[in-house]
């Protein structure tokens, strides 16, 4: 198997479909959530959907560098959402959390394992398998935080 495919099926796992790092994936843990409990704040943790989200937007930041353009996502906006007011549209939010995400996913399969060590826009982000790595890892991190959360609020 080419190493593009391996690393965009463990990004699979965590996202849509995979169980065997932590025995779930964001679709999982997500897709059939009252969109009440998505936006329910305990203490002074972020949402689930604020954590949803800010996932997504690195997704989305990412893909736009994959398909040849800049990279315009910054640290500091990860968490600027507008507020989920209805179950439509937390619905809306999963469709393309999903849809971008596949797309992430196939775009890694699709590069020649070569570029994988190449520099990632600019040389101080490191490699394109960095950052694909590390959208893995920063995903898992928020995927174990939203299980918590999840299991505080419906516990």
């Amino acid at each position: 198997m080419k190493n593009t495919a391996e690393i965009a099926n463990r990004f699979r796992e965590v996202i849509l479909n995979g169980t065997w790092i932590a025995n779930t994936n964001f679709k999982d843990q997500l897709e059939n959530l009252d969109w009440k409990i998505a936006v329910s704040p305990i203490q002074n943790l972020n949402t689930i959907a604020a954590l949803a989200q800010h996932i997504h937007y690195y997704i989305k930041g990412i893909n736009q560098v994959f398909k040849g353009g800049t990279l315009d996502i910054k640290d500091k906006f990860s968490f600027d959402f507008p507020p989920i007011d209805s179950q439509e549209q937390w619905e809306t939010f999963l469709t393309k959390f999903w849809n971008d995400s596949e797309e992430f996913a196939s775009l890694v399969e699709q590069m020649p394992d070569e570029k994988l060590d190449e520099g990632f826009v600019d040389i101080k982000y490191g490699t394109y398998r960095r950052n694909i790595e590390a959208m893995i890892e920063h995903s898992y991190y928020h995927l174990g935080q939203i299980v918590l959360i999840k299991k505080q609020l419906i516990n």
